[in-house]
Order: structure tokens, then sequence, then C-alpha cells
């Protein structure tokens, strides 16, 4: 195993000298630590964390908390890509990451004692029903955390700007001639509270009244529902013209749907989807949707709650959001 003292020696510093630029010291100039850490790299030299630990009393072990109620796991690429991105951020300054659990080896616990008992210096939140008294718990306690678009008092959170994004959408189709605009939104959580106001805001700024009857519940991730919700549309004597989806995943369900009806996209009815994952890119016509920039969603999330462990006396809570940007694909129709 190589030992600080093997980096010394072959790069002709003392111990201490390594030691210090290993550890970031300012005291060390650039090109020194420059140098002594690639030299540790190409040496196979690993820290050992537990001597880390006792001299910083930190584990370098960020929490991971993702509560997802649709059974998709990390295969779906939005939530998928937020994890990579905080995996690979975290990695990048030292830190482990452990996802969190209220249920490990068949006993209950509560997401703060795992998180304890893994000795996570904080907790990303992606992901969970943040009504519930173990969520509250966790970020109400003395453990440094951040939340991903959910804002507790006096709590960090990054935020997909869920207003701009069904501002653009809304204009976008409203530029296209649209005047019958459906919008099927998810289950009730904070991000969707936030998209159904900010789409009743747009509309109200562009003088449209949309009926009740083009507003309908659906559930993120799952098709199935998506396509109840568009066959009900479809069903209506004065039908919609575009037909807003919860996100892209879940279009499929209405693309289906509305195959089965005889209607081809966009000549017989237009439709916009949200999340801007890969999918979106490949169906064909390419579908128009809100891309979310789920990566420096997750990078800002870390860089964040690093920020909160290492300076608590003077870190001050923020809501930071992040812009996407409409892509124009080929499903919205010029009337």
């Amino acid at each position: 195993m190589v030992k600080i003292k093997d980096i010394a020696a072959r790069c002709k510093v003392s111990v201490a000298t390594v030691s210090k630029a290993l550890n970031g010291s300012s005291e060390i100039s650039k090109k020194t630590t420059d140098k002594i850490v690639k030299t540790a790299s190409e040496m196979g030299y690993i820290a050992n964390s537990n001597a880390r630990s006792l001299k910083t009393n930190r584990s370098y072990n960020l929490g991971l908390l993702y509560v997802d109620p649709s059974q998709s796991g990390l295969e779906h690429e939005y939530f998928s890509t937020i994890l990579n991105s905080i995996k690979a951020e975290a990695e990048h300054f030292g830190f482990d990451v452990t996802f969190i659990s209220n249920k490990i080896g068949g006993k209950t616990n509560s997401y703060l004692t795992h998180a304890r008992y893994r000795g996570c210096d904080g907790v990303v939140v992606v992901s969970a029903d943040f009504k519930d008294p173990e969520i509250i718990e966790l970020v109400e306690s003395n453990m440094p955390t951040v939340t991903i678009d959910h804002v507790f008092n006096n709590r960090t959170s990054i935020m997909s700007d869920n207003n701009r994004g069904l501002g653009e959408i809304v204009k976008y189709i409203y530029e296209k001639g649209h005047r019958k605009i459906a919008f099927i939104y998810g289950e009730d959580t904070t991000v969707t509270q936030q998209r159904v106001a900010s789409f009743h805001q747009a509309c109200e700024s562009l003088n449209l009244e949309i009926p009740e009857a083009y507003i309908k519940q659906a559930y993120y991730h799952i098709p199935k529902y998506s396509g109840i919700a568009t066959r009900e549309l479809l069903a209506l004597d004065d039908r919609p013209t575009c037909i807003i989806f919860p996100d892209d995943y879940s279009y499929m369900g209405g693309l289906t749907e509305i195959e089965k009806h005889g209607l081809k996209i966009p000549e017989d009815i237009s439709v916009v989807g949200y999340d801007g994952i890969y999918l979106s890119r490949i169906l064909r016509p390419m579908l128009t949707t809100y891309v979310q920039d789920s990566k420096e969603i997750g990078k800002t999330s870390v860089l964040k709650l690093i920020e909160m462990i290492e300076n608590p006396k003077t870190f001050m809570a923020q809501q930071v959001f992040i812009n996407g940007h409409l892509q124009e694909g080929q499903t919205v129709k010029q009337i």
C-alpha cells in the first residue's frame, strides 16, 4: 500500500508538505500541490478515510435520499441524471455517497437515524413526500440538508424554474395559433402545485379562458394514467388542439391513445412534454418539450451542501433556481 512517505520520497519533499497538499492547505503552492496530487494518483495512493475523519471531524460521506412512488427507480432518466451528477460532483470533492432509507434489514428507522448511523456530513433530498413527518424531522434537525424542488422555511433548496418552464410552453403554443390548450398534471406535489399555478398564470396573461374539462390529473412517469386523461380529452365535443403532458415519459401513454383514435401528431392534434429526456429527441416526430438542466441541478445541490458543511457559521439558506430551455420539436402545429 502506498503511503504518504512514499509520495514524499518520489516528490523530494517532506511528509508534512505532502500531507498539507493532499488536504488542500493554502500553505503549499499550487505548482507543488498539483505535482503531489498527480504523483499520488499515479502511485495509486488512497487516503485513509478514518484518519481524515479523526482529523477533520467529518466522515466525507454525503447522504442521498431518493423516494420514488412510481417505482421507476434509477431507470428514470431525469432522476438518474441528477443522481449521477450528485455522485460525480461529490467524488470530485472527495466525498462518498450513501443512499439513505428508513427500512434497513427489515427494521424501520427514521431517515435522520439512518443518516446519523452512516455518519453522513449532510443529506441531499432528491425526491420524497415532503409532507412526511420523517422528512420534516430530517430537514429541521441539525443535519445539513439540501432539498430539490421543494422549499422548507429557512432551508436551502435547488429549484427547477417551473414557473418559467410552463410560461415558455404556453407562450410558444399560443404563438403557434392555439387557443384550446389542455394540461395534464401529475400527482399532488410542490412541483405540481407550481406548474398548475404557472399554467393558469400564463393563460391569464394571454387572456386565455381554459375550461375545467381541459385540466386533468394523472401521475408522473406512469404512461397509463396520462393515456386515460388523453382519452377523456379526445372524447370532448370541443376537444383541445394541444395537450401538455406532465413529463416526456408519461406522454407515451397519450401517444398510444392518440394513435388508437386514428389521429396523427401534429396534423390532427399537437402535444408538448416536460423534462427533455433523451427519449424526447429520438421520437418521430421529435417531441416539443421543456428541457430541465438535471445535471446542473445535481451539481449545484452538492456544491451548496458542501458549502453548508464547511461553513456552518456563515452559510445562509437560499433558494437557487436552475433554468432550462424550450426544445422546439415537431409536435406543435402552426394553425
